[in-house]
């Protein structure tokens, strides 16, 4: 006679145990993962079944890197997949990889086919509703989504842990709703939390925080990130894979939430896992198979592209100026797409008049190039270039704009007079309410370079502000 322990419990009951069963037992050791009192049901339960029945467990279960020694009829009557599967193979069924949950859904499963109840909650539903799904097991799949409808989904917490749990089960999970009935059910508890008016009283809120809180300043990305944990639905969004991220603004904007609450949620998105430093560094310093550096500019790009997507096409107050010129700046170093690239470069155009100088992304000095010719130069001058040509409102303003760019710009040794004057001429002389950064940007051309207007013959300055 030999007792069952499992991790230090003694299971109570004393069974005869067969080469078989031993077997059993040890192949449904507890996963890292796995809930411990599961793994010592489904043990506990097999050994019963072989007692009571005198049978032994004569059919291997694989899955993964794990196995279980389970009896056929509790399986076979249970699931349509293995009653179909056992007709084909005697002893072993090897579940594909395709299979969702692995060996932790697996063993509810085998509980659930041996008769018992089973306990289901947030971390686990999902990953059983899918395997259910896949092993055809009649009934369980009903009590799941019974046990989704009525209790995750009414809780906020709840529906985002199974949102989280749904990443590895795709495409199941979404084939099921599982997804999209967590998405829009945080969707709409957001739109509750915006709309309660005690929490809109007690506390400043994601436009107060968003919006308003950041005109008119430098970004930082670490201080955004502090403004952003102020809402704690909105620390909890901004946590999720980009895929459910975006889905739940849409469900936003479908229910909707006024532009002035969503924008600023996207904004702070983009600020944790775009333009975050220590995001970045940690992607590069975690990526053990490859080149680190490159799997960060990879993963931010595809968000980029993204948050690029998401943001209004018409410009508002609730995302600040700075966030787009910040986001252009980042966008210099990773290789979007032209469709991306463009509307990002539209959006900047659309809001320039709103720009400080400050704003605008600044080149390093290069050895071996003029800072004329550098991406953030040259991206510039496309974009100024741009608003000129539609015409748009505020044209005065970016003239000035583009000649305090100019100041900035001016002292590198390597820039020509023949391109200066074309950066010059970016704008049209009749845009120009003053001409006092255009001048102020030609004396320093000159003044570094030790050459005085009247000394230097090469250099003229036309009615239009040009260098002939």
């Amino acid at each position: 006679m030999e007792k069952m322990i499992g991790r230090g419990v003694e299971m109570g009951t004393e069974v005869e145990m067969s080469p078989a069963a031993k077997e059993a037992a040890a192949a449904a050791m507890f996963s890292p993962y796995s809930s411990p009192s599961t793994a010592f049901l489904l043990q506990r339960r097999v050994l019963s079944w072989a007692k009571e029945t005198g049978s032994p467990a004569t059919v291997r279960v694989r899955v993964a890197d794990r196995s279980f020694i389970l009896h056929r009829d509790p399986l076979a009557s249970r699931s349509r997949y293995f009653s179909q599967a056992m007709e084909e193979v005697s002893g072993d069924v090897e579940l594909p990889d395709s299979f969702p949950g692995g060996s932790d859904a697996f063993e509810v499963i085998g509980l659930f086919c041996y008769g018992d109840s089973v306990a289901l909650d947030p971390f686990n539903v999902a990953a059983v509703r899918c395997a259910a799904e896949f092993l055809d097991v009649g009934g369980l799949g009903a009590r799941c989504d019974l046990y989704i409808n009525q209790v995750v989904l009414q809780s906020w917490d709840d529906a985002l842990i199974v949102l989280q749990r749904c990443q590895p089960l795709l495409p199941v999970a979404e084939e099921l709703l599982i997804v999209s009935r967590c998405v829009e059910s945080l969707a709409f508890m957001a739109c509750m939390e915006i709309l309660d008016p005690e929490q809109r009283r007690d506390q400043p809120g994601v436009d107060d925080a968003g919006a308003r809180g950041l005109v008119g300043r430098r970004w930082d990305a670490e201080v955004v990130k502090e403004l952003a944990a102020r809402d704690l639905w909105i620390k909890d969004l901004i946590a999720l894979p980009f895929e459910f991220f975006k889905r739940i603004v849409q469900a936003l904007r479908r229910q909707g939430m006024k532009e002035k609450y969503v924008s600023p949620v996207v904004l702070f998105y983009a600020n944790k896992w775009v333009l975050s430093k220590k995001t970045h560094k940690f992607w590069a310093s975690t990526d053990e198979a490859g080149d680190g550096e490159t799997d960060a500019n990879r993963r931010a790009t595809e968000i980029l592209q993204g948050v690029v997507d998401l943001l209004p096409v018409e410009a508002s107050g609730a995302v600040p100026v700075a966030f787009y010129f910040a986001l252009l700046s980042r966008s210099l170093a990773l290789e979007l797409k032209e469709e991306s690239r463009t509307r990002l470069r539209d959006q900047v155009a659309s809001q320039l008049q709103f720009a400080s100088a400050d704003d605008l992304p600044l080149p390093e000095q290069d050895a071996d190039r003029s800072v004329s010719d550098s991406p953030e130069v040259v991206t510039m001058e496309s974009i100024v270039s741009n608003h000129v040509a539609m015409q748009r409102q505020g044209a005065e303003a970016v003239a000035e704009l583009w000649d305090r760019y100019l100041v900035q710009i001016v002292d590198d040794l390597k820039l020509r007079p023949e391109r200066l004057a074309e950066l010059i001429g970016v704008v049209p002389a009749g845009n120009r309410k003053t001409h006092d950064h255009l001048y102020e940007a030609i004396n320093t051309y000159l003044v570094v370079r030790q050459v005085s207007f009247r000394s230097h013959a090469g250099i003229v300055i036309s009615p239009s502000g040009l260098l002939v």
